[in-house]
């Protein structure tokens, strides 16, 4: 089994209720998150393979659900009831909610090992999607933000969409990474997206043509061991929403705070004894939740489930740890 943990969205800017999140395997559970760090499990749903990928709705009643099954599900959390609301040919790897602003009609974005992306209405689920595009190669990592969806797929392909015109490629370009891709995230703001890959490597790409002419993409090389030449794959990344620096995790059991503006590492954690397989920061950026567990980069004759179990961990998120230093300096001289 591996671990995947995701916290709720804003809950439409009521910031008095407890962040809760979802643990997948081939159930997901849900859990409530107490002041004094706590917690308790409220509730759980199961698929018949492993859960691959977990997207909140916007209002936070709801969780979509996708797996090795070949479906989708949507948990209402209200009801405690799931429904099958998407399908495909293969497993899906992926699942975004895409909100009515993006869209004029929420949605959900789906992509699959049967190399195809596919948008659903989930206000009256078909059974059909309302469009399918197909995808170059089986779409290994996925990741929306605002009008914007990112897909990464085998052979190192990156393809963005403008979800204005969800069925037409905005951009398409070859990973500046030499191996698979692993995870994807879009910035805060929305003008370009972070990649990570098997190689211990992170990449930073732009959308705007502007961006891309002043060559402001790069990459660099972290989760490695240098002193004993091991490299680790990069397994999650995600941004900060206040200050757009970012987190990222990988199968070494680490995770480090970063800032792509300045191209500098801001802070690298103390490693846990198992990779970290997901990691998110809450609404407001003040919990740092990352799933430990197994990731099978060492194939099933290192998996040893009677002493290593998956669990969530929550780290209390400072601003020295987690702000730019560069803007953090500017502040204090305007002071």
């Amino acid at each position: 089994k591996t671990g995947n943990c995701t916290l709720a969205p804003s809950l439409l800017g009521v910031q008095n209720i407890p962040p809760t999140f979802s643990f997948s395997s081939f159930q997901a559970r849900l859990w409530e998150i107490n002041p004094d760090g706590s917690s308790n499990m409220l509730t759980s749903t199961r698929h018949d393979g492993p859960i691959l990928s977990v997207a909140w709705r916007e209002d936070g009643q709801a969780v979509f659900t996708a797996g090795a099954d070949r479906i989708v599900k949507m948990w209402d959390l209200g009801k405690n009831t799931a429904a099958t609301v998407a399908q495909h040919e293969e497993p899906v790897r992926c699942v975004e909610y895409v909100s009515e602003q993006a869209m004029n009609t929420p949605c959900i974005v789906t992509g699959s090992w049967d190399k195809s992306v596919r948008y659903w209405d989930v206000r009256a689920p078909s059974g059909q999607p309302m469009g399918v595009v197909p995808a170059p190669e089986r779409v290994y990592a996925m990741a929306s933000r605002g009008q914007m969806l990112v897909v990464g797929t085998a052979e190192r392909k990156l393809i963005v969409y403008d979800m204005r015109k969800p069925t037409t490629p905005f951009l398409e370009k070859d990973s500046q990474l030499k191996h698979q891709t692993r995870c994807i995230a879009t910035f805060p703001d929305s003008t370009g997206f972070a990649v990570g890959s098997v190689e211990g490597r992170v990449s930073i790409d732009y959308v705007l043509e502007a961006d891309i002419k002043a060559e402001k993409y790069f990459a660099f090389k972290c989760h490695r061991d240098t002193k004993n030449s091991n490299v680790y794959a990069v397994n999650s990344i995600a941004f900060h929403e206040e200050y757009s620096t970012f987190a990222t995790a990988g199968s070494d059991g680490g995770f480090c705070f970063w800032d792509k503006d300045s191209k500098s590492r801001l802070k690298e954690f103390n490693k846990v004894d198992q990779p970290i397989t997901s990691c998110c920061f809450n609404y407001d950026g003040k919990i740092f939740a990352y799933a430990v567990s197994y990731d099978w980069s060492k194939g099933a004759f290192e998996h040893n489930p009677a002493t290593k179990k998956p669990y969530i961990l929550l780290h209390a998120v400072q601003d020295q740890e987690i702000k730019s230093r560069e803007r953090s300096s500017r502040q204090g001289t305007r002071r």
